[in-house]
């Protein structure tokens, strides 16, 4: 798209120029000019009465490939074990597999990897396998060249992967070589069932608004979806699949990085991302030696510590622990927020927890209008009687 100023019916007016809302417009040489950081969004079309300002539709450089078919799904594995983001994933691919009436794939490249045949339970029709000891610390630029290599020869449809510290890495580098897009930490995904289009959802403005984005020609479709966003289906160990075996040729690959080591983050005794419980803490909190006492809950409900970005932000907590758009998205069967008001960036990652109880001194907090069960009081107070009463 682009903004075409007609000269012959432009008068000069000079209407357009503070219709453009990031002041873009001006008047130079005696011609309306528009700099560049246009977003097209056609105020200065709709402000100018005499027509002179139209936007014009550019024309895809390529069409659609045809034959690309099936939803694949890369399913993200750590020191051999399948992460839960990918059966996740698996779940609502399935829904769209099934929509699209094509095949569901799973993409696995590591070592030594247990339990694939689990892939196939959860709903996969094909696993692409690629095992190899090159592959057992997730290196970027071999993830990059496995999985490029099998979009390349296959043509999938869709390609679907976590938006993990991993997936957020090197996803982007593989859509970017393929000249294809990506929507980054969906939190919806859907068919156009007349367009035969997938509808990726993501929060945007700060998570003020959902914007559902369309990648209508190229092929792969592809996004990563925040984990905990979908949930694992029931897995029926009698489906029938097939595991094809790929081989991983290292000698073809040029890796401008190197592992010296993986330093495991010693703050997290219980994983956020798979916790039932999780007690988190916000700039109520005051300081940092304050979140001692909420991990003594977290204790004694063997739950995970988590956190608000201002906590993060203050530099009381490391950033592994923070909940929301810019943290972890969860969704355990209980969640309890103390000193946390309740910011639309944080509520987006935690709103789909089964229960969540809030501890505010502010009954105006906008944690209580989200909140199953809401304490008014002072958490100093308040988490001490019920560590107390816990411990019986």
């Amino acid at each position: 798209m682009s903004v075409k100023i007609d000269r012959d019916k432009c008068v000069l007016c000079g209407s357009c120029i503070p219709a453009c809302p990031f002041g873009l417009i001006d008047l130079v040489d005696d011609k309306i000019q528009v700099k560049e950081g246009c977003n097209l969004c056609g105020a200065c079309r709709d402000a100018c009465i005499y027509e002179a300002i139209t936007l014009e539709a550019s024309q895809p450089a390529v069409e659609v490939d045809a034959s690309a078919r099936g939803v694949w799904v890369f399913a993200e594995q750590r020191k051999g074990t399948i992460k839960n983001v990918a059966y996740e994933l698996l779940a609502r691919g399935r829904e769209l597999a099934d929509t699209l009436k094509t095949e569901l794939g799973a993409v696995c490249l590591g070592h030594n990897i247990a339990d694939v045949d689990s892939l196939i339970a959860h709903g996969a029709d094909k696993v692409y396998l690629v095992d190899s000891p090159d592959l057992a610390d997730n290196q970027e630029d071999y993830l990059t060249h496995g999985l490029l290599d099998l979009i390349k020869k296959h043509k999938p449809e869709i390609v679907l992967a976590g938006a993990t510290s991993l997936g957020r890495a090197f996803i982007p580098r593989v859509a970017a070589i393929l000249n294809t897009g990506l929507t980054a930490d969906c939190t919806g995904l859907d068919i156009d069932t007349e367009k035969k289009l997938l509808l990726q959802t993501r929060p945007t403005f700060g998570g003020n608004i959902m914007a559902t984005i369309l990648c209508p020609n190229k092929r792969p479709q592809m996004s990563t979806v925040r984990p905990r966003v979908f949930k694992k289906n029931t897995p029926d160990p009698s489906r029938k699949g097939r595991i094809i075996k790929v081989d991983f040729k290292k000698e073809n690959v040029t890796a401008r990085t190197r592992l010296l080591s993986f330093v495991e983050d010693i703050t997290e005794k219980v994983k956020l991302e798979d916790a039932d419980i999780i007690v988190s803490g916000g700039r109520g909190l005051g300081k940092a030696e304050n979140f001692k006492l909420l991990q003594e809950l977290a204790d004694v409900l063997g739950a995970a510590l988590g956190s608000s970005r201002a906590a993060v932000d203050e530099g009381w907590i490391p950033y592994s622990h923070q909940v929301g758009q810019t943290g972890k998205t969860v969704c355990p069967k209980l969640y309890i927020a103390c000193g946390i008001s309740g910011a639309i960036q944080h509520l987006a990652g935690m709103q789909t927890s089964d229960c969540i109880i809030a501890i505010n001194d502010n009954p105006d907090a906008p944690i209580f209008h989200l909140a199953h069960y809401g304490i008014v009081g002072d958490l100093f107070q308040v988490v001490p009687l019920m560590i107390k009463k816990l411990k019986g």
